[in-house]
């Protein structure tokens, strides 16, 4: 397929995100400089500040900010804490060189001069930081040098230059090539891609099954899995398909109310995530199944389905509740399963045989276009 290049953000480079760090630590000088209380301007990044934006299909922050302020008890940590992590993302600046979030957490953290209080007690303390000092910046982790564990696979008719090395995705396997959670264009550079469309798998047991039974090479397709929630470095390289390649992309999730809301992430965004949904959220994705119509429609009987419990149920309501989620097909898909009192995973699929997935359930899926929008 040629490529279809499409106008998107521009990644920032390593001279630009030094200078918006630099601005932030200038403002701090200036502020105490000048007698004032040093302080920054957080985005809010929870449900109260995020709406769906019904022209452009995603999610996107609000202009609600909270104060953190230095001479605050309520907030003199938190300030602390992002002055410490905003030194160690300008140290990577510096250095050219990139880390994990893992890192961080230890450059950062050691025991205040004088008392027993540590700057920072776990990783869950110091991750938040790093994703708010993004979003005051309006830059991606990526383009601040961070990276995640890398936990999605891809295979098909692409070639990928990762870090220098030609990577024919074609030969790595049915296992396939590692996603790297830095996915940027100078990071990972696409090649070359004849594929027809792009298929997002939840789970490695169905990504392995299709994997081994070449339905990427009879359909002319890349496989990618995240491994449950897309990591953002698979996220990333999906959207970048879909843009720079003018692929569709199609989505096979459980029948339940945690695999709509992962499908909803890549389609329209997360909520903790809405300042990243504009180069993150796929709007045009589609969602291939497993859908609650699919049990009677390919014979799989009630046996192999799983009671929805408490939870879940309270889930599915959640879900449905959602602004993204009002279209009719969607009501009537949550309201089903319901209905059933059941859900099913893809793996029910090899009650039929084992490669029924492959050879029957999505070849009549793609044939018949039968998804959810």
């Amino acid at each position: 397929m040629v490529a279809t290049r499409q106008m998107r953000p521009r990644r920032r480079t390593s001279a630009e995100v030094q200078k918006l760090l630099e601005g932030l630590a200038d403002s701090v000088v200036t502020a105490a400089r000048n007698g004032e209380v040093p302080s920054f301007d957080i985005p809010v990044r929870t449900l109260s500040n995020v709406s769906f934006n019904k022209k452009k299909r995603i999610i996107e922050l609000g202009k609600n900010t909270t104060e953190r302020r230095f001479f605050d008890l309520g907030t003199a940590k938190k300030f602390m804490q992002t002055v410490l992590v905003a030194d160690a993302l300008m140290s990577l600046q510096r250095e050219q060189v990139t880390t994990s979030l893992r890192e961080i957490y230890y450059r950062t953290k050691h025991t205040i001069k004088g008392t027993s209080e540590n700057t920072f007690d776990d990783q869950d303390e110091s991750d938040p930081i790093i994703e708010d000092l993004e979003v005051t910046l309006s830059l991606l982790r990526e383009e601040l040098r961070v990276r995640a564990k890398s936990w999605g696979t891809i295979i098909g008719p692409i070639t990928l230059v990762d870090a220098g090395d030609t990577v024919d995705c074609t030969r790595q396997g049915i296992g396939g090539k590692t996603v790297p959670s830095i996915v940027e264009p100078g990071y990972v550079d696409i090649k070359r891609c004849t594929a027809d469309f792009v298929l997002m798998v939840e789970k490695d047991t169905q990504f392995s099954r299709l994997s081994e039974d070449k339905f990427w090479k009879r359909h002319n397709c890349i496989l990618l899995t995240g491994n449950g929630q897309a990591p953002r470095g698979v996220r990333r390289l999906a959207r970048r398909l879909h843009d720079e390649w003018n692929l569709p992309v199609y989505v096979l999730m459980d029948n339940d109310p945690w695999g709509y809301y992962i499908y909803s992430v890549i389609k329209q965004g997360s909520i903790s995530l809405a300042f990243e949904s504009q180069r993150l959220a796929i709007p045009d994705a589609k969602f291939i199944g497993l859908s609650s119509a699919d049990p009677e429609k390919y014979g799989l009987p009630r046996n192999v389905g799983i009671k929805l419990n408490d939870t879940d149920i309270r889930r599915a309501r959640e879900v449905a509740g959602y602004e993204w989620f009002q279209k009719k097909e969607w009501q009537d898909e949550i309201k089903q399963m319901l209905r059933s009192g059941l859900k099913y995973e893809l793996d029910a699929l090899a009650h039929k045989n084992f490669r029924f997935l492959t050879t029957d359930y999505l070849p009549r899926k793609l044939k018949e276009k039968d998804w959810l929008d």
